[in-house]
C-alpha cells in the first residue's frame, strides 16, 4: 500500500481503498515489519493493558513522583468523582483522573506508555479509556482505535515533531491530544476525513503552548496539561460528530504548530529557562529538588 506523507494523501488512499484509518495503519505496519495481523494485535493488546493499568494506578491509591513535586492528585479527583458532585459529569473527571494518573506514574518511574511522549503519556489512554467506558467498546475495538491513532501520529512525525525542545508543548500534549481525538471519531464510526478534522481543531486550539517543566522535569505543569490535553480530545471528538468540521485542513495547522513552535524561544522549548518555570515558586521548587547550588 502506498505511504501517505500527508493529511490529504491519508485520506485518499483510505478512501480509494476504502478504508478506515485503523486499517491503513495495520496494512503499513504488516508491510513494513513483515509481521501477522495477528501478531499486531497481540501487540497493541499489550500496549493497551499498560495504558489502562498506567491510567488506574494512581486513582487506587496516591502515587507521587521520585521529586515529590505531584503526586495524590489522580486519587483525589476519583474520590470526587465517587461523590457525584462534580459540576461536568462522570466522563469529564473520569478522564482527568486517568491522565493524572498515567502521570504521576511516569514520575515515579512506573510503566507508561510515551504516546506520543512520556510527557503527554496521560491524555491518549485517559481520553480513548473514557471514551471507550461510555461507548461501551471492547478492548478489540480500542485496540483498533490505537492503530487509528498511530495513523494520525505518523503524519504529524513525518512533518512536524513531537519534542517539546523542538516544538514547545503544543508538539507534545497537541499531538498527542490530537491523535487521541482522531481515534476517537473512528471509534464512534466517524470518517478519516472527519478524524483528521478533530485532529486539525485540536492543533488550532492548542496552538502556541510553551514548554515550561519547573526544575525541568516532566512533572509541573505536565500533569494537569495532560488532564486538560485529555478533556479537549473528547470534547473535539463530539464537535467534529455534531457535524463541525475544521475550517483549517489537518496539513495547514499541522504545519503552522511546526512553524510556531520552531519560532518559539529556547526559554519556552523545554529548557526551564521561562514561563511557570523561573517563577518565584517555580524556581522554590526547583531548590528544592536539587538543592540551592542547582
Amino acid at each position: 500500500m502506498k505511504i501517505a506523507k500527508s493529511g490529504a494523501e491519508l485520506i485518499n488512499i483510505c478512501e480509494e481503498n476504502h478504508i478506515s484509518l485503523s486499517e491503513y495503519a495495520i496494512a503499513r505496519e504488516m508491510e513494513s515489519k513483515g509481521l501477522s495481523r495477528e501478531t499486531l494485535f497481540s501487540y497493541m493488546h499489550s500496549t493497551l493493558s499498560v495504558m489502562r493499568e498506567a491510567a488506574t494506578l494512581g486513582r487506587e491509591k496516591e502515587v507521587y513522583s521520585l521529586s515529590g513535586l505531584i503526586g495524590g492528585d489522580a486519587y483525589k479527583l476519583q474520590q470526587y468523582l465517587n461523590s457525584g458532585k462534580s459540576l461536568m459529569g462522570s466522563a469529564t473527571i473520569k478522564a482527568m483522573a486517568m491522565a493524572l494518573s498515567a502521570s504521576e506514574v511516569n514520575g515515579s518511574m512506573g510503566k507508561i506508555v510515551a504516546c506520543p511522549t512520556a510527557g503527554s503519556c496521560g491524555i491518549l489512554p485517559a481520553a480513548l479509556l473514557t471514551a471507550g467506558e461510555e461507548l461501551g467498546k471492547t478492548d478489540d475495538e480500542l485496540v483498533q482505535a490505537l492503530f487509528a491513532s498511530s495513523a494520525v501520529g505518523m503524519i504529524i512525525g513525518m512533518n512536524a515533531t513531537f519534542a517539546g525542545a523542538e516544538g514547545g508543548c503544543q508538539a507534545e500534549c497537541g499531538s498527542a491530544a490530537a491523535m487521541a481525538a482522531a481515534a476517537i471519531v473512528e471509534l464512534m464510526g466517524g470518517t478519516p476525513e472527519m478524524s483528521l478534522n478533530a485532529a486539525a481543531i485540536v492543533f488550532k486550539n492548542i496552538l502556541g503552548l510553551v514548554c515550561d517543566p519547573v526544575a525541568g522535569l516532566v512533572e509541573i505543569p505536565c500533569a494537569k496539561r495532560n488532564a486538560s490535553g485529555a478533556i479537549s480530545a473528547l470534547a473535539t471528538a463530539d464537535l467534529v460528530m455534531a457535524g463541525v468540521a475544521s475550517k483549517i485542513p489537518f496539513d495547514d495547522a499541522l504545519a503552522a504548530m511546526y512553524k510556531v513552535g520552531r519560532e518559539l524561544p529556547k526559554e519556552l522549548r523545554e529548557t526551564a529557562l521561562g514561563g511557570v518555570a523561573i517563577t518565584p515558586t517555580g524556581l522554590k521548587y526547583k531548590e528544592q529538588v536539587f538543592g540551592k547550588d542547582a
